[in-house]
């Protein structure tokens, strides 16, 4: 017997947790939209925002495609510890019968 054990709900969680934390990061703005110098107090720092609100806008996007992935692995993986526990389970109850019935057991 193995002594490994996969808690389905907290891998299910953990999937619903990256596809919430996705959907943050998809759905916020340019953080530098909205400000000008007046707001930021010089040309030179809102010019530094602004090419960080690019940089923002083109890592987003590849972390919001991991995130998108990893979401989806940790689902299958708990759909498939959930399938393979009930095909063992099942495979149990019926190697069961079939033992209660050799040794002339009614079922």
């Amino acid at each position: 017997m193995s002594d490994q054990q996969a808690d389905i709900d907290r891998i299910r969680e953990c999937s619903r947790a990256l596809t919430r934390i996705r959907g943050t990061f998809s759905e916020r703005a340019d953080p530098a939209d909205g400000y000008g110098v007046g707001e930021l107090g010089s040309q030179k720092l809102l010019d530094a925002f602004e090419k960080f609100g690019s940089n923002w806008k083109i890592h987003r996007g590849k972390l919001t495609e991991e995130l998108e992935k990893l979401a989806e692995i940790t689902k299958t993986a708990a759909d498939s510890y959930d399938a393979l526990d009930h095909e063992l389970a099942e495979a149990l109850r019926n190697a069961d019968r079939q033992g209660k019935q050799g040794k002339g057991g009614k079922n």
